[in-house]
């Protein structure tokens, strides 16, 4: 979700879930080490919790961006063996990095010994043509022993050469059985899965074999998918804001934002999915993407935007 979950994003996702935990794009360790911190880390109090995504692999350099993460507050540090883009790789991050459980296993071994947060681990259960159970269980089982208890697991390989990051999430084939065989062979640890999973049914279906879900890409274009998380994970069930409460708390939020510089339309991208299937929809996203409309707007073309829904009446998406 890189340059997707922002801190913008955050906000607004929190606004519709009180307790789903958010995370952060990924961030490398030496853009923490080197590059401008508050930058890259600061998010807002009502974002918990939320967790920390880094990209690295190199041991020392990740626990010292772990120790950064935790002193800014976050709840979570999370490693990245997931992303299969031809960016990260150059960088030894992400997916390629499970061709190397003994390497993850010091990175996370040197991250749990720098902090006193969760550290956790998202991967994919195979690298290229490499499909064995055999490869994914020995890079959990390496893993594990090295302080980790969590891991997060997205349901395809990972085609390092050849596919595009849109088409690693397409093509490979999800294999739901992989992920199921973790957690029976490893019931002490935390498994959750990703991939694939972009309605109610999906998940309640998945969850009876798994600790717990991770939505990506469907969350980003029907945010309003996670009003009834509270509810049927977290057994919260206080009603959930309507989105038109939710476009009232973004428009205090964004008004707050644009006095501190913040453009518009660094906030309102995040948010042209929440009419998704709803009557106005197309007009409400319409309204929000018109370069024309942002480029002096201020936080009051959210009403307009608002205005073009009529109240709560649902079509067929």
């Amino acid at each position: 979700m890189m340059d997707w979950t922002d801190r913008h994003c955050r906000y607004f996702l929190r606004l519709i879930s009180r307790h789903a935990r958010l995370y952060t794009e990924m961030i490398t360790s030496p853009a923490l080490m080197h590059g401008d911190v508050p930058r890259h880390l600061d998010f807002d109090p009502a974002e918990h919790p939320v967790a920390l995504q880094l990209g690295g692999s190199d041991p020392a350099e990740l626990a010292q961006a772990a120790r950064l993460g935790e002193r800014w507050g976050y709840d979570e540090i999370n490693l990245n063996c997931g992303c299969p883009s031809e960016r990260v790789q150059t960088g030894s991050f992400g997916a390629c990095l499970m061709a190397e459980p003994a390497l993850v296993a010091d990175c996370v071994r040197a991250m749990c010994d720098a902090v006193a947060i969760p550290v956790t681990v998202k991967h994919r259960i195979g690298l290229d043509h490499e499909e064995s159970y055999a490869f994914v269980a020995d890079f959990v089982g390496t893993v594990a022993q090295a302080g980790c208890g969590v891991f997060i697991v997205h349901a395809r390989n990972a085609v390092l050469k050849g596919l595009s990051p849109k088409e690693n999430r397409e093509i490979p084939p999800l294999r739901y059985d992989i992920v199921r065989r973790l957690k029976r062979d490893f019931p002490d640890l935390t498994i959750v899965l990703n991939g694939g999973l972009a309605n109610w049914e999906a998940i309640e279906r998945e969850r009876a074999f798994v600790d717990g879900v991770m939505l990506g890409r469907a969350a980003y274009h029907d945010p309003y998918l996670l009003a009834e998380a509270d509810c049927r994970i977290f057994g919260d069930c206080a009603p959930p804001r309507s989105r038109a409460e939710v476009i009232s708390a973004l428009r205090e939020y964004a008004t707050r934002r644009i006095a501190q510089g913040t453009a518009l339309r660094s906030m309102v991208r995040h948010v042209l999915g929440l009419y998704h299937g709803v009557a106005g929809g197309r007009r409400f996203r319409q309204l929000l993407s018109d370069a024309g409309r942002l480029k002096d707007a201020d936080a009051s073309l959210l009403d307009d935007a608002l205005q073009a829904v009529p109240p709560q009446r649902t079509v067929s998406s």
